[in-house]
């Protein structure tokens, strides 16, 4: 079997386990409403943070009041899920690398920046099945800005830095695990990762 140089892989969900569809769906409210999506996404991001539902110092309702602040767009709960949960579509690719790591007897995490909708996302499409463990934001008071949230999901998974991967679309989150001495893998497509992850953990691509 060929080796790996990790003991544990961490996954992010949206923009890697699944299409990014926060994004996504901001966008598809943009232009249901004739607004600039590239600014609504930001504001989405913004009152994300701002509210502290990523992390769980806020509440969905406090997101969105922030959210119409800043978009300029009023929308309910139900409408703003019924956007955001269909694109967030599973890329059975990925999960067919956590499966064959596990199956290698390397462990595996999703580690999320997220808030409870990733919890309903999991009972609608189960996906945390394939993983060992889902460490979400929102539950810890952390997030992926911080050092302290990769430190906790290294403990919480019982490995080093130095035994670890850890994959993301966001390249600013690359950079804090690999500060941290985690290999570090920035997902721009497909094909890019296949080649990245190859070189580091075979394991993950071939059949066990």
């Amino acid at each position: 079997m060929a080796r790996c140089a990790a003991q544990a892989v961490f996954f992010d969900f949206g923009g890697v386990v699944a299409e990014e569809g926060f994004k996504s769906g901001l966008a598809d409210l943009a232009e249901a409403r004739g607004q600039n999506p590239h600014a609504v996404i930001r504001a989405g991001f913004e009152a994300m943070w701002d509210s502290g539902f990523v992390t769980g110092t806020g509440g969905e309702d406090d997101f969105l009041r922030h959210f119409a602040a800043a978009a300029g767009l009023a929308v309910d709960a139900a409408e703003m899920r019924r956007a955001v949960f269909r694109r967030f579509t599973l890329r059975p690719f990925m999960l067919d690398c956590a499966d064959r790591l596990r199956a290698a007897g390397i462990r595996t995490a999703i580690l999320s920046d997220q808030t409870h909708w990733l919890d309903e996302l999991d009972r609608a499409l189960s996906f945390s099945g394939h993983f060992d463990m889902v460490i979400n934001s929102f539950h810890h008071g952390l997030s992926k800005k911080e050092a302290a949230f990769f430190k906790l999901a290294l403990d919480r998974m019982g490995v080093a830095p130095g035994q670890s991967i850890f994959i993301d679309d966001n390249p600013d989150n690359v950079a804090v695990a690999v500060s941290l001495g985690m290999a570090g893998i920035h997902y721009a497509g497909r094909e890019r990762f296949l080649a990245d992850l190859a070189g580091l953990c075979p394991a993950a691509l071939e059949e066990n």
